[in-house]
């Protein structure tokens, strides 16, 4: 039987996601906010701010009304900004309640909620209640929207506490270049996709300075080993941050032109100030509310990230990027591996 999908989210990820589904055989419904791009893609197939020179299938409809997108859907997936989620999903846990509908809840944002510091899961879980869903997937991994919509190999993974679920989610959405992985530790993913944005702005910024590789490679690795220490003081599982949600997507966001926490990282490593990236990215740059978010947790749990933390104070504080950088590499010896 055919899975009907509603797709809460048409930047760049959400309307390539809703592409793959479809392609695989789903009933794709796409919903966004936003009246004229609705408009665009029901009429022109397109959605030209977010994916240059793509054309999508004319099978997939897009809604500018939420209860028109998710009514009679087996299956929901956000991928809306974080720091929207929460209003999104109580919309769509109302529509639930009153209509009866137990879908599979499937997220593929990656960013903590400001505030709460809470994860996404956990955001749609108190949103949505349990009898209103079947369960909550995540998917994350090292997967630019752009490189997906050409067909580039890609592989991501799906994380739930449901077995079933993580592979009937796993299902979904494999094909011949999109491979899926199931795992377990919702937690440990979720952070890994969160934080990676962090260490792409830095990564970006390094660039923009005229760092080399050498510089590069050492601000991913050390930059996971924080994602690492915070997620496992989570109870997150340390396996899971040598793979495709941890060292798999710290690798393509860190690295990547495509992505925008890079290009954001770059701007101001050029000397361009954080009002001026924000306003000519025309798209949400996850990373900069997620580096405060990380910061504060840091904090309040006692997680030495000194790489979160001197991000942190460049955005939020004023900080010279140079002088974060002297203060980052003259701090006290430590031992590697600790």
């Amino acid at each position: 039987m055919t899975d009907k999908v509603a797709v809460l989210g048409a930047g760049s990820w959400g309307s390539i996601l809703a592409s793959v589904l479809d392609e695989n055989g789903s009933e794709v419904r796409l919903w966004s906010y936003n009246e004229k791009q609705v408009q665009e893609f029901n009429e022109e197939h397109t959605n030209k701010k977010y994916i240059k020179d793509f054309t999508f299938s004319d099978s997939i409809v897009a809604y500018n009304n939420l209860d028109e997108a998710i009514d009679g859907a087996d299956d929901i997936l956000f991928v809306v900004p974080t720091q929207v989620t929460r209003g999104v999903a109580h919309q769509v846990g109302e529509f639930l309640k009153k209509h009866q509908q137990k879908p599979i809840i499937i997220h593929a944002s990656k960013g903590i909620e400001a505030n709460t510091y809470e994860r996404l899961s956990q955001v749609l879980a108190e949103e949505i209640a349990p009898e209103n869903r079947q369960a909550i997937a995540v998917l994350s991994g090292p997967s630019q929207a752009e490189d997906v919509a050409r067909k580039d190999i890609t592989l991501v993974t799906v994380a739930s506490e449901d077995q079933e679920a993580a592979e009937h989610v796993q299902q979904l959405f494999m094909n011949h270049y999109f491979r899926v992985y199931t795992n377990s530790d919702v937690i440990g993913v979720e952070i890994g996709a969160a934080l990676k944005n962090i260490v792409a702005l830095g990564a970006g910024a390094l660039h923009g300075l005229g760092y080399g590789d050498n510089a590069k490679a050492a601000l991913l690795t050390r930059g996971l080993a924080e994602i690492s220490r915070l997620g496992t003081s989570f109870g997150a599982n340390p396996l899971t941050f040598i793979g495709l949600s941890g060292v798999g997507d710290i690798i393509v966001t860190g690295t990547s032109t495509d992505s925008r926490n890079w290009r954001a990282g770059n701007a101001l490593g050029e000397g361009h100030s954080l009002d001026e990236v924000v306003d000519n990215m025309g798209m949400v740059i996850e990373g900069i509310a997620t580096t405060k978010a990380a910061y504060e947790l840091a904090q309040q749990r006692g997680v030495e990230m000194p790489i979160v933390a001197a991000i942190y104070k460049v955005l939020y504080e004023g900080l010279n990027i140079s002088e974060a950088i002297d203060e980052t590499m003259t701090r006290d010896g430590k031992a590697e591996i600790e």
